[in-house]
């Protein structure tokens, strides 16, 4: 699959609109960004049923700054609509490979059950 533009525009209906989205945040005079972009885009062609898409930070600031990017490149994955893995730094292939088979193993059950335990502990008097 082709590599995605993600903006502030299409992020909400791609990452609504398909299982698994896997984001890089780079910039276009980020020399470790441009050494891991023929990594993410091999992982895009090893993985056809994954959105891969591209977030240039220089342009798509608010999307950034939502998601707390510091550092560049950032990858982000999202499983079923909800971000399950963030993390600032280049990957090489076998760690990105791993990453990936990793997010595909995950329970997405137990994540939303732990994720409404975490929600429904917050703010409760006497659990902290």
């Amino acid at each position: 699959m082709a590599l995605l533009e993600i903006t502030q525009h299409n992020f909400e209906a791609v990452i609504a609109g398909n299982e698994m989205v896997v984001l890089d945040f780079w910039a276009p005079w980020c020399a470790p960004c441009k050494a891991f972009a023929p990594v993410f885009e091999a992982a895009a062609e090893k993985y056809p049923d994954m959105v891969f898409g591209k977030i240039n930070t220089d342009v798509e600031q608010e999307l950034g700054s939502a998601f707390q990017v510091r550092s560049i490149p950032t990858l982000a994955i999202f499983r079923q609509q909800i971000g399950i893995f963030s993390q600032a730094g280049s990957l090489p292939a076998s760690a990105l490979d791993q990453v990936l088979q990793q997010a595909l193993a995950l329970d997405m059950d137990q994540v939303r059950m732990e994720i409404a335990q975490q929600q429904g502990g917050q703010g409760n008097p006497g659990t902290g």
